[in-house]
């Protein structure tokens, strides 16, 4: 079982907390002190996104930021860099989040490889074709990466059962159509969807895609999944705040979401 699996499975009967954050926002000093900030208060899993100036799935908030360390210069390199030096001192293990066309300029060997050096357990690809998973997937099974897959509430039943079928041991649902952000409300209706999920399958379930408040939170940690992605909500934190208030805000917020879902 790989370690993202485990660790959510360790959560028993409360749901994880999993935060987002992009890397290299709004420099890699910041990206540091926010993996450590998130570490220490709560975080179960982290995801890191790598910063890409096409992301589709993705809302203004975290566009924001990607252009912010693009037009910094940021690029994967210094991510993998940085990542050699933090990752060992994390207690959370870690996801990486990005786009399939960085992960094909790299190659997807040398990509995997990389990650895998640095201690990355994890990998999300959101617009990854699923007819070309099983290569991607040979070679994280191979470097102990565990790849992350996607049913959203549109999925027709014969694909949710190839991807629960291809599925390492995480399955991501995605809360509704369209791109990330902060939502008011979060349709219920996907609370049924993760339920049939749970009756098809052991595999473990994180929540995305929406989820903004210590409100939301409390109440979707109650439905049948395993792990919740907040993202939008802690990258607002950091748009909005210097680098230095950003951090210890970021702490705080959740370190308020992990006791509201206890």
């Amino acid at each position: 079982m790989s370690l993202i699996s485990n660790t959510l499975r360790k959560n028993n009967l409360r749901c994880a907390l999993v935060p987002f954050i992009t890397a290299g926002f709004p420099n890699i000093s910041t990206t540091i002190n926010a993996l450590y900030a998130l570490d220490n208060n709560g975080a179960d899993v982290i995801e890191l996104g790598i910063p890409y100036s096409d992301a589709l799935a993705d809302g203004p908030v975290i566009q924001e930021s990607s252009k912010i360390a693009l037009n910094k210069g940021v690029c994967l390199d210094d991510i993998i860099s940085m990542l050699k030096l933090v990752t060992p001192n994390l207690h959370a293990p870690l996801i990486i989040f990005t786009y399939y066309n960085p992960v094909l300029a790299k190659g997807i060997l040398n990509f995997v490889v990389d990650i895998s050096s640095v201690g990355v357990s994890g990998l999300i690809i959101p617009d990854l074709p699923l007819e070309e998973a099983d290569y991607v997937m040979k070679l994280c099974d191979k470097y102990d990466i565990e790849l992350i897959l996607f049913i959203a509430p549109t999925s027709s039943v014969h694909r949710i059962k190839r991807i629960i079928a291809k599925s390492q041991g995480c399955i991501y649902l995605v809360s509704s159509c369209g791109v990330t952000g902060v939502r008011d409300q979060i349709d219920d209706k996907i609370n049924n969807l993760a339920k049939k999920l749970k009756s098809q399958t052991d595999k473990v379930i994180i929540l995305g895609f929406g989820i903004s408040s210590i409100e939301q939170a409390k109440d979707i940690s109650k439905w049948y999944i395993d792990g919740m992605v907040i993202g939008s909500a802690f990258m607002k934190i950091m748009l909005h705040n210097s680098s230095v208030n950003s951090v210890k805000l970021l702490g705080e917020f959740c370190n308020s979401i992990k006791t509201s879902i206890k």
